[in-house]
């Protein structure tokens, strides 16, 4: 290790720290400056890509220092989530305009959620038939074949749980055990844990609207202190996506991205369909995509480099009240449901795809109307629990996979890639969650549609 190099690589990053200060400074949009963290960022790790190999000590220690900024910055938000989750819902309960809309729109927000993912499965499973994409095509080395292995021991946890079993695994026998995050469902129980606390209030409002509107101001109280944290946090965002995307690009392995190149397309090109069916729903709703695009452009920059929808979550809120014009209740909602509920990318496409794959493997035809039916209701039901801080997309897989008696560890063959398309994949969760809450909105007629037609920048 050559510690002037490290030290040459701090001091440069330390630069581009410095140059989004001024921007800052100069009173630079927020989504300009995200914009250009993330320009910055993907430059920068292109040099140390071409300069160092990924193995390179020099290269090892100067992530080490960026992870500070970077990693730091996703710690931060995994720390508000779980509060956030906990207190948004509870607060969607409180907010509600009216309360015998609760029922109407938790079905819509969770149909939309679900349905999408359905949709998704489609669109995955179309296009991997269309690429003519097969696991048997993907060499494996030592690295895929001990992922293979690591999902073959996780899923072994998984097996002999029938679907019951699996649904009894979201309920919260011990919220404050999942208010740690030590379960893969555990953001799901919180919801849930929440979800029964603000049935309560409604029921308390009716019978004792003084002690409900007590418990209202706790609440409201608790929810502004929480977000003031949101706040505090999101102001860091700028950096930390330059630290991520400087990271992630250094990282990554130029040469296996391009053997596995048909993949990765065939993954955002899924993705990217996706994504404009969620614009067409819009434009259905009689909303102008193009708006849309423009404002939720910072959120989806920012799921895209940290690939956590969970971290996500306050910028994802934030946007849907003050820019799009939904109600703080359904925001809160859609916003809490999106993270373990109907994740578009990671619970939809990811393994549809990997299941058409897997499918010859052990001689079956993926173009069988029946394994195509039965993997996109298996895609749609094993989306209700998927994590939102990382490793949702493979907990997603191996449930589906499982479920389709197909290989598990074969899933470990895209190891490679996997953070190229864990990128893509998070931004499509996080526009799904938003969507359904647009449009739920939009139905209730608790859509502010001058809020969301206005011109106003989005800003943490």
């Amino acid at each position: 290790m050559n510690v002037w190099f490290v030290l040459l690589n701090i001091l440069i990053f330390l630069v581009l720290i410095g140059v989004l200060l001024i921007l800052q400074r100069k009173n630079v949009s927020f989504s300009k400056r995200v914009f250009v963290a993330l320009g910055l960022g993907i430059l920068f790790g292109l040099g140390l890509q071409w300069i160092y190999s990924a193995t390179d000590e020099s290269l090892v220690q100067s992530i080490e220092w960026y992870n500070i900024v970077g990693t730091g910055y996703i710690k931060l938000l995994q720390m508000i989530v779980m509060p956030l989750v906990f207190v948004s819902i509870l607060s969607a309960f409180t907010k509600l305009r009216r309360s015998h809309n609760l029922g109407k729109i938790s079905v819509l927000i969770i149909g939309l959620l679900v349905g999408t993912t359905a949709i998704a499965a489609a669109v995955g499973i179309a296009t991997t038939l269309g690429f003519d994409l097969e696991a048997i095509q993907i060499e494996q080395g030592d690295a895929e074949i001990s992922r293979g292995v690591q999902l073959e021991e996780r899923a072994g946890a998984l097996e002999g749980q029938s679907y019951p079993q699996k649904i009894l695994e979201l309920l919260p026998a011990n919220p404050f055990l999942d208010f740690t995050g030590e379960r893969a469902t555990s953001t799901i129980a919180v919801v849930i844990f929440a979800a029964f606390i603000g049935i309560a209030y409604l029921g308390v409002q009716r019978k004792e609207p003084e002690a409900a509107e007590f418990f209202k101001k706790i609440v409201d109280a608790i929810y502004a202190v929480v977000m003031r944290i949101v706040t505090l946090v999101l102001r860091l965002t700028p950096y930390g996506v330059l630290a991520i995307m400087a990271k992630t690009v250094a990282l990554s392995n130029f040469d296996a991205i391009m053997k596995l190149g048909e993949f990765v397309g065939a993954s955002y090109i899924a993705l990217i369909i996706m994504f404009a069916i969620h614009l067409i729903m819009l434009t259905i709703a009689g909303l102008n995509p193009v708006t849309y695009i423009k404002k939720v452009f910072p959120v989806l920059a920012f799921a895209f480099t940290s690939r956590s929808s969970a971290g996500t979550l306050p910028l994802n809120i934030h946007t849907q009240t003050k820019k799009l014009g939904v109600s703080e209740g359904i925001a809160n909602f859609s916003g809490s449901f999106g993270l373990s509920i109907g994740q578009n990318g990671c619970a939809g496409v990811y393994p549809a795809m990997l299941a058409v794959m897997i499918a010859p493997t052990v001689g079956i035809n993926p173009l069988s109307p029946s394994f195509i039916l039965t993997l996109i209701l298996v895609v749609a039901i094993s989306s209700f629990g998927v994590a939102g801080v990382g490793g949702g997309a493979t907990f997603a897989a191996i449930l589906v996979l499982s479920a389709m008696d197909l290989p598990v560890a074969l899933a470990g063959l895209l190891i490679s890639v996997e953070p190229l398309i864990d990128m893509g994949r998070t931004a499509v969760n996080v526009s799904g969650a938003m969507t359904s809450g647009i449009i739920t909105s939009k139905v209730t007629g608790e859509l502010d549609s001058e809020t969301y037609d206005g011109e106003q920048e989005v800003e943490a």
